[in-house]
């Protein structure tokens, strides 16, 4: 299973499948329609013989159940990758036996993961470990997350005296971007619960995650030549400057963390004329969630009466904490956490801080908590991947499957 999962993942870093926001078809980029096709192939080779892919990208496919009565549960990942960094000509590497001390990528570029910004990795010394050559992300997100649910299943098809129901997979395009289930057809995938393979370091596993609303603040300038612009220019970037420091400094995604939310500029263009603000608001609590987009509202409200109306607000919920409908299916996350265990994995249970596919499609009726895959640094040229862990989550996919057939 460790050969097979690494050398899946190695092959499915080479495609291309970086999402583009800008572009609203979907899948937003035609790499990922490859990479879709590529899948349904080697499913199929697997025996999976009603492996598909449907005109957007989503991927499906069952592995048949080998006993009777067993209830029907899903695996899914995604299969974009971030466009914070490119994903394109991704040069993986293994550094075998990590020593526990900083990671040169490219000596060339200058490009290192120190343990002084990345103390989390030493944590893998005596691990092999996947890397890039620091030019690209690896692709780990989520990448890795489809490499071991192909070698679970790969497994389960070469050893069929394991128990199991049916078993669904799913592989979806533009999760990046927050369209992985726009299009996902719940009733054709077919199962009554699922999980994604998506999260983050060995034992997470989550079943909490941000209420999370989008927000795009366009202000109106007025342009007059500097030389005579005495109460006539209206600087359109002195008010978003002015905007951004009415949110407390330590209400940010860099000065939080656990269950703490924040308001995140994620983006500044313009000039004196015309400029656009992009922000995120998140907060696992639904009425600090709501609070905090009142303030929003509230705080450009204000802004305007002092700038004549020159600010316009479009905020829009973007998903929502599935806590809410996991938790009256509570026994599939601790069916997850038994399985851990038996496999020799220690439990990690802790809040999203971000979004899944699953927590979107727990409010379309399919709960779906969140798995690791293994990853650190994600959307970086620091991304790296453990080998044991991604054999560990496979291992971890036979075992829950397993579960499901002695319930």
């Amino acid at each position: 299973m460790r050969k097979n999962v690494v050398e899946r993942f190695l092959k499915y870093v080479t495609f291309d499948t970086t999402a583009n926001p800008k572009n609203s078809n979907c899948p937003s980029t035609e790499g990922q329609r490859v990479f879709a096709n590529y899948l349904v192939e080697e499913l199929k080779l697997l025996g999976l013989e009603d492996a598909n892919v449907d005109e957007n990208s989503y991927v499906m496919a069952t592995l048949k159940g080998n006993v009777e009565g067993a209830e029907t549960i899903g695996f899914i990942s995604h299969l974009d990758t971030a466009p914070d960094v490119s994903g394109k000509d991704v040069k993986a590497r293994i550094i075998e036996n990590y020593d526990g001390k900083d990671i040169v990528l490219n000596s060339e570029q200058n490009i290192i993961t120190s343990v002084k910004d990345y103390p989390e990795i030493t944590k893998f010394a005596g691990e092999d470990l996947i890397v890039t050559d620091g030019t690209t992300l690896l692709g780990a997100d989520d990448k890795a997350g489809v490499a071991e649910i192909v070698t679970a299943i790969e497994y389960l098809v070469n050893n069929p005296e394991i128990k199991h129901g049916d078993i669904k997979i799913g592989f979806t395009p533009d999760e990046e971007i927050g369209r992985g289930a726009n299009l996902f057809d719940v009733e054709k995938f077919g199962a009554k619960y699922a999980y994604t393979i998506d999260g983050g370091i060995e034992g997470e596993l989550q079943y909490e995650n941000f209420n999370a609303a989008g927000v795009t603040i366009t202000i109106q300038g007025r342009n007059v030549h500097p030389g005579a612009s005495k109460n006539k220019m209206v600087n359109a970037l002195h008010i978003a400057a002015e905007i951004s420091e009415m949110f407390p400094t330590s209400e940010r995604p860099e000065t939080t963390e656990g269950y703490e939310g924040f308001y995140h500029l994620n983006d500044l263009n313009g000039n004196v004329e015309k400029a656009t603000m992009v922000y995120i608001i998140r907060d696992h609590d639904k009425q600090k969630f709501e609070k905090r987009k009142a303030y929003m509202e509230e705080t450009i409200n204000k802004l305007n009466e002092k700038y004549n109306g020159r600010i316009t607000l479009d905020m829009n919920d973007q998903y929502f904490n599935m806590r809410e409908k996991v938790e009256p299916v509570k026994f599939i996350v601790d069916i997850a956490e038994e399985a851990m265990k038996e496999v020799g994995i220690d439990p990690l249970i802790i809040p999203i801080r971000g979004g899944t596919d699953g927590a979107r499609l727990s409010f379309m009726g399919l709960p779906c908590p969140n798995i690791f895959t293994g990853g650190l640094n994600f959307h970086s040229k620091n991304e790296c991947v453990p080998v044991g862990t991604m054999e560990k989550c496979s291992k971890l996919i036979v075992k829950i499957a397993e579960k499901y057939a002695q319930i």
